[in-house]
């Protein structure tokens, strides 16, 4: 039995669950241990003078949560059509944001095999944003940092509160 449980943390310890996330047609990965909701945003109240990344506000069970598109935050093109979007509830320094994304996928256990550290030939805008990638079969997982995507509304609350 106590083998049994060594095999099972060191398969825990080889493998990581992202959440995967869709922006057009390009997947992304969030370690699931970082998201706490997914859900449909609805009544996001802009923001005067925000950033362009951040859409505005939305009252997730009664907390008043920032609204943050990951189109945006990753210099991609604005969506075209009017489909449903997702958010992806996340928490930083306490506070808790949504992160509107255009589709949300499955849950992945990746194991290191698939692993690689972020490729040089990696769109520049997202290199400073990214952890590694996961060669999938015909799919490249970014693995975003959530820190770093969230570090962005941190500084300029911040900044803006002054």
């Amino acid at each position: 039995m106590i083998q049994a449980a060594n095999s099972n943390a060191a398969e825990t310890d080889s493998t990581q669950d992202f959440v995967t996330v869709f922006v057009g047609e390009t997947m992304f990965g969030l370690a699931i241990d970082r998201v706490h909701d997914v859900f449909i945003p609805a009544g996001v109240t802009p923001v005067p003078m925000a950033p362009p990344e951040i859409v505005g506000l939305l009252n997730l069970r009664g907390r008043v949560v920032t609204a943050l598109c990951l189109r945006r935050r990753l210099s991609m093109a604005e969506r075209t059509g009017e489909g449903s979007r997702m958010a992806i509830g996340l928490e930083q320094g306490g506070e808790t944001f949504a992160l509107i994304v255009d589709g949300v996928g499955e849950v992945l256990k990746l194991g290191a095999d698939t692993h690689e550290p972020v490729p040089i030939n990696l769109d520049a805008r997202w290199r400073d944003l990214a952890l590694g990638v996961h060669r999938l079969e015909g799919r490249l997982l970014v693995v975003l940092d959530v820190d770093a995507l969230l570090a962005f509304g941190a500084t300029h609350r911040t900044a803006g509160a002054a």
